[in-house]
């Protein structure tokens, strides 16, 4: 398995060699670190050329407002015809915490981007309805940011 996912990362790089800023394995599983201004090439080509047919999960996480980049999405990618996982991460700055939508690609994109931005104010660039999908319209920041307080901001504080 694990030279199955270096040959992508290779074919990765003998495309566009700016591609691929690190990568990363452990547990089995390999990631190849992006840049946002590249990740919907790099997802077309492993969807298109490398069957990369299934966005299987998409998440945001935030390392800390003391971390720079303080946030990152995983874009947790499955090939049904070579039964083999891949994940695609890009780092983004609390300054601009924006990154292309990857609904273009494969449509499920579309309820996790919405999620990922609801938790953690991750902005994806065209995407269709970028509205909250879990929390009140109205809620006030981001509940899964670290700087978040565990008790809330008013109205949903539990005092």
């Amino acid at each position: 398995m694990a030279d199955k996912l270096e040959f992508f990362v290779e074919e990765l790089r003998k495309k566009n060699a700016s591609w691929v800023q690190d990568v990363r394995s452990g547990h089995g599983e390999t990631t190849v670190v992006v840049g946002r201004d590249d990740v919907l090439d790099v997802c077309t080509f492993l969807r298109d050329e490398h069957k990369f047919d299934m966005l299987a999960d998409l998440c945001g996480g935030d390392l800390g407002p003391e971390e720079e980049p303080r946030f990152f999405v995983n874009y947790h990618l499955f090939s049904t015809t070579h039964h083999s996982r891949l994940r695609v991460k890009v780092l983004l700055s609390e300054d601009d915490p924006n990154v292309a939508s990857v609904t273009s690609i494969w449509k499920t994109a579309n309820w996790h981007e919405r999620e990922t931005y609801d938790f953690f104010g991750i902005i994806f660039e065209g995407h269709p309805d970028l509205r909250r999908i879990l929390l009140p319209s109205d809620f006030d920041g981001f509940a899964l940011r670290k700087d978040y307080p565990l008790r809330g901001y008013e109205p949903y504080s539990l005092n």
